[in-house]
């Protein structure tokens, strides 16, 4: 069961069992831009990742319309975050970015929160498909969204350092 609560002041997805590890998952705002991108940036570092977006880009790509990064929060500590962006070479579509979760706080459900919080929002934005890529050698994250009903499909873009393609169609809100 998800259950919706104000966290920090602002709505977070929470699942029943987390509420006593006091995670709260919320959209990003524009105040907390530095703290999203520095998350991202250990993100790159940890998975060596080659095609980065510098800051501007970074919030081009995130902090639009129909587009957005989430955070997760435990004990009032950034913990995490994914990304949502418009997929521009197909209509409806939106594509899965960064989703991180630290290494000491993994296993606890975080990535569950954050991308429930992500498919929702792109529902709302009445996306019919979301997809995603991601290397190779990330195991771990080809079974979390495997798990989460993502299929493969083919190739959709031209990144260097992915091997896996996936997506998932949704069930738009209108």
């Amino acid at each position: 069961m998800e259950l919706l609560r104000r966290f920090a002041g602002r709505e977070a997805f929470l699942s029943e069992g987390e509420s006593e590890l006091n995670c709260g998952v919320h959209r990003a705002c524009m105040s907390e831009i530095q703290i999203a991108f520095n998350l991202v940036t250990e993100y790159y570092q940890e998975m060596r990742v080659e095609v980065r977006e510098d800051r501007d880009e970074f919030e081009r790509q995130y902090f639009e319309k129909e587009t957005g990064l989430w955070l997760a929060e435990l004990e009032g500590a950034p913990v995490g975050c994914v990304a949502l962006r418009k997929l521009n070479t197909r209509p409806k579509c939106g594509e899965i970015k960064r989703l991180y979760v630290r290494a000491s706080q993994r296993g606890k459900g975080i990535a569950d929160l954050l991308l429930r919080a992500l498919e929702a929002y792109a529902s709302e934005c009445e996306y019919e498909w979301l997809y995603l890529d991601t290397m190779l050698s990330m195991k771990a994250a080809a079974r979390f969204y495997e798990r989460n009903s993502y299929l493969r499909c083919e190739r959709y873009n031209d990144n260097p350092q992915a091997g896996l393609f996936m997506r998932k169609h949704l069930a738009t809100t209108s």
